[in-house]
């Protein structure tokens, strides 16, 4: 196992900052600006129950993944709970997946950024070429991200906080040019596309994920026993709520227009104009494009996280577990980050000539893949775990039952029925990246065999230590 002399910055991070951190991986504004057409296409007038059904499926991984984070934390926790759970294997495929996903997500922040300060300078007769807009956002999310992780979730919270400000006050304009009248269509019973539902909650369930990246600043929490699973618990209820009434706004609002919702690239601009407030476009655009800053600078730093964390244990070289000798942050592993999630998409759009949207889809729906895995392994350890602290109940293992068979659905959904090429090769592709990694961890375990003990005893360590805080209190 690698060992440092340095650390993370401790008790840096307080609730707020925590909860700053998950709502802007779950990005309410990614969603809102790209994904309800994408919603309403499965699903129809009857998209906010998906999103409904959506959130509670995922407040059961929660409730599994508190299960950890109340007892103990660190940095990369997701990665440490499946270890405690499942084995050391097992939490290193755990954190495997999950360095896909907050990569794949990564870029989608990228390109999503670059879709939005692209229009933003359009509407000012400025033509910016995309690699010199991937260019800029990487730059200012690195030096975040490598600077200080306060500023970091300071900017995420502020740059969130301004576009879903703006989409509310846009929702509630068009609510009140409807007169704040009920859509009865979007509660008719007898229309409800049950056939669809399924596929809706997919769609839902992708649109959420995100909502446990607190666990992965373990180390710089205040308190983290008690913020971290709170600001879980927060962040997904206050992004569900959002989703659900922001889809309801928009299927009503675009009623009526001259192209229906599902082949809307714009949304929200086109309620803008529908209402006669065409100005709104502006703001609108400035705020998606922060919280897609946001998103990318979010990912960036929760998965250079779970680098650290492996680095520190030796699965990765030692120089990703190094903190920054005065910014206390895991310098070397953000770089990693932030070179793969420029890299990615600038060889897809100069070499394959990819369109950003195209980009953006594919590399967010290749994401939900490592998301799914990391989910199902924190939810099948959280028993296990359990019942090795004599701890288990009968809720317990109902809250992890729960949780895997909601799973299934959008796991499930993902591959069947069979989607349209190339999303139908995506499965491969992490299978394959799946595959690699599991050979790279056994072969780490076999070349040295010492490791596993001093992981566990790591492991333990810092369990311990959180245990005795948590019983003292």
């Amino acid at each position: 196992m690698s060992a440092t002399t340095n650390r993370l910055k401790p008790n840096c991070l307080g609730f707020t900052e925590l909860l700053a951190q998950n709502v802007a991986l779950i990005s309410p504004t990614m969603t809102a600006a790209l994904i309800v057409p994408v919603m309403y296409s499965n699903t129809g007038d009857w998209s906010w129950l998906s999103y409904a059904l959506g959130t509670i499926m995922l407040l059961f991984v929660a409730f599994n993944l508190n299960q950890f984070a109340k007892r103990s934390t660190s940095a990369g926790s997701m990665y440490a709970y499946i270890c405690r759970g499942l084995g050391l294997t097992a939490g290193a495929i755990g954190g495997w997946a999950l360095i896909w996903a907050y990569l794949g997500i990564s870029m989608a922040g990228l390109t999503g950024f670059t879709i939005f300060a692209g229009k933003l300078l359009s509407m000012m007769g400025i033509n910016a070429p995309p690699l010199l807009l991937f260019v800029v956002c990487i730059a200012i999310s690195w030096f975040c991200a490598w600077k200080n992780v306060n500023l970091s979730a300071r900017a995420m919270l502020i740059c969130e906080a301004i576009s879903m400000a703006f989409i509310i006050l846009l929702s509630f304009i068009v609510l009140a040019h409807h007169g704040f009248t009920i859509d009865q269509t979007q509660f008719d019973t007898k229309t409800i596309p049950w056939s669809s539902i399924g596929l809706g909650v997919v769609v839902a369930v992708f649109s959420l994920v995100g909502f446990e990246a607190a666990t992965a600043f373990g180390d710089e929490a205040k308190n983290p026993l008690k913020t971290v699973p709170a600001s879980i618990y927060v962040s997904l209820i206050i992004s569900g709520i959002f989703f659900v009434f922001v889809t309801y706004v928009e299927v009503l609002g675009v009623r009526g227009y001259s192209t229906t919702l599902d082949k809307i690239d714009q949304p929200l601009n086109v309620l803008a104009q529908m209402i006669h407030i065409p100005i709104l476009q502006i703001p609108l655009s400035l705020g998606a494009m922060l919280s897609f800053f946001a998103l990318n600078l979010s990912c960036v730093s929760a998965g250079a996280r779970v680098i650290y964390a492996m680095g520190r244990h030796g699965i990765f070289p030692q120089a990703t577990a190094s903190a920054h000798d005065k910014n206390e942050t895991p310098h070397i592993a953000i770089t990693v980050m932030a070179a793969f999630s420029f890299s990615i998409p600038t060889a897809a759009l100069l070499f394959a000539h990819m369109a950003l949207l195209d980009i953006f889809n594919d590399v967010g729906t290749c994401a939900a893949f490592g998301f799914c895995v990391a989910y199902g392994l924190v939810s099948a350890a959280a028993p296990v775990y359990l019942k090795k602290l004599g701890e288990l109940t009968p809720k317990d293992i109902a809250g992890c039952v729960a949780s895997l068979l909601l799973l299934a659905v959008p796991a499930v959904g993902s591959v069947y029925p069979v989607p349209s090429p190339p999303v139908n090769y995506f499965p491969y592709a992490f299978l394959l990246y799946l595959g690699v990694g599991i050979l790279w961890i056994v072969a780490f375990h076999h070349r040295q065999p010492a490791a596993s003990t001093m992981i566990r005893e790591d492991l333990d360590q810092s369990h311990a230590r959180f245990r005795s805080l948590g019983m003292a209190e």
